[in-house]
């Protein structure tokens, strides 16, 4: 059971209490949840941010110097940088925090790493809840970092509502990432590392693509150029977040985007809580679903029958716990 206490600590701004629940809540133990349930009506102040893009493009390094500029600001920051898994530990490998260890010291800033755990996306199963312990935390922008994956990289869409896509001079092709939906998520693209030879070309070139991807929500994506380590194009960056920020709460775009967002997280906790039911319990009439696989495998039952009669024996409630 999740000691009372522990939820009013964070409230109350203990760091400690926040790490603990972190915990808890990608480990996907029952106090988490239980947390998750307390804290919700606390949530839904914060600027959740997703950067995306290719690895090597310096999206830790532009977090640093976005962070530092929103604490000039006098803005709390949650940074959540979602690291690959170890493959003997399971665990985030911490490159994220490394890099982004100017920032340890600072009381306005928290920062965890995640662990991928495999997640094709780039984004474990919790950052949700992650995201909702930070802004119950009181924290005024909430930064998501993915993994590195390239292609993959859509997922930031489910939890995120401003989309940075950073890219970088001569990295790949720009139609190659078209071709992978990532321009087409973007609120706001940087090109970082942008005193190397070639960035005048990877702008318009991008600039090319988004003419040809018209934006369904009036919001015209710009480009800005920037060298996360000199703070060169920062300043213009946290401006245009904030302005991102109020047109999609104007527009009402902030909220067609959480309801979406909300839709997802509910879909995917259903189809946890089927899965779980169905793979672990069998219907109490002696039918689990080694038994329907069996019956399929030799063919007294055709795949589409085997799914309904399990849809079947859980609307009668017949998959117990």
């Amino acid at each position: 059971m999740l000691s009372a206490d522990l939820v009013e600590r964070l409230l109350a701004g203990d760091r400690r209490a926040l790490g603990k629940l972190i915990t808890l809540v990608d480990d996907g133990a029952c106090e988490g949840r239980e947390a998750i349930v307390r804290l919700f009506p606390k949530t839904g102040r914060a600027h959740i941010i997703g950067i995306t893009g290719p690895s090597g493009v310096g999206k830790s390094s532009l977090i640093n110097a976005v962070v530092r500029n929103l604490r000039v600001k006098k803005k709390t920051v949650g940074v959540v940088a979602v690291d690959p898994s170890s493959p003997f530990s399971g665990g985030a490998l911490l490159g994220d925090r490394i890099r982004m260890q100017d920032h340890f010291t600072d009381e306005g800033v928290f920062i965890r790493s995640l662990a991928s755990r495999g997640s094709l996306g780039g984004l474990s199963r919790s950052v949700n809840n992650v995201i909702r312990l930070l802004d119950a935390f009181g924290r005024d922008v909430i930064i998501v970092e993915t993994v590195g994956a390239g292609q993959v990289e859509v997922e930031i869409v489910k939890v995120a509502q401003t989309i940075i896509v950073m890219m970088s001079p001569g990295y790949g092709d720009v139609i190659q990432m078209l071709k992978a939906g990532i321009i087409e998520i973007g609120d706001i693209f940087v090109i970082n590392k942008s005193d190397l030879e070639g960035a005048h070309r990877t702008v318009e070139g991008l600039m090319s693509v988004l003419e040809l991807n018209q934006q369904k929500e009036g919001w015209k994506p710009p480009i800005i150029e920037t060298v996360a380590i000199g703070q060169k194009g920062i300043s213009e960056l946290v401006d245009t977040l904030e302005r991102h920020r109020d047109y999609i709460q104007k527009t009402g775009v902030l909220s067609t985007r959480e309801s979406r967002r909300i839709e997802n997280e509910l879909i995917q906790l259903v189809n946890e809580q089927v899965y779980e039911k169905i793979t672990r319990c069998d219907t109490g009439e002696g039918e689990s679903l080694r038994t329907i696989v069996s019956k399929v495998l030799s063919k007294q039952l055709d795949p589409y029958s085997a799914a309904q009669r399990i849809i079947s024996a859980l609307s009668q409630g017949k998959y117990k716990f």
